[in-house]
């Protein structure tokens, strides 16, 4: 279990597993009317490699939080309402349908919940450094689709 923080934003990097239904229930609050989960599970393949069998999450645990920080920080800018964030991500050996990450927002309404957690997750495969190995039968190696990292996009207009 988590130690939840007393502010509106709770970012993690860690190596232990995640509570998706701790992120749910932490993200709630009374003047929210949408909660919004996503979560990213280990899945058995990627592009152009079948047989998946795990993955290895790598970080440098301190920075990647620090860029998941500007990311969620990012989102506040250009959503309006959101009560709370969660963004927690893996780290080290994960197994086929173990929860790699989770991105948990709270607002008022539920288009601003969608729009902000798609911003997080879509934000932070570009710019937090999280690279992943991947494991099959036949050996191991990086991911082919990875991109490089780049910086947090800054705000262009609210949205409301």
């Amino acid at each position: 279990m988590l130690e939840a923080p007393a502010r509106l934003d709770w970012v993690v990097v860690t190596p232990n597993s995640i509570p998706m239904s701790e992120a749910a229930a932490w993200v709630a609050t009374p003047a929210s009317g949408a909660v919004v989960t996503f979560a990213g599970v280990v899945r058995d393949h990627s592009e152009g490699r079948p047989g998946v069998t795990a993955m290895t999450y790598e970080a440098y645990e301190e920075v990647a939080q620090d860029k998941l920080a500007d990311v969620v920080r990012e989102a506040r800018e250009r959503y309006e309402g959101i009560e709370r964030l969660a963004v927690w991500h893996r780290t080290g050996r994960l197994e086929l349908s173990e929860v790699s990450v989770v991105v948990a927002v709270s607002a008022a309404h539920r288009d601003e919940a969608f729009a902000a957690a798609r911003f997080v997750i879509d934000t932070l495969k570009e710019t937090v450094p999280i690279w992943k190995r991947e494991h099959w039968e036949a050996g191991e190696d990086w991911a082919e689709a990875t991109m490089p990292i780049s910086a947090v996009p800054t705000n262009q207009g609210r949205s409301s």
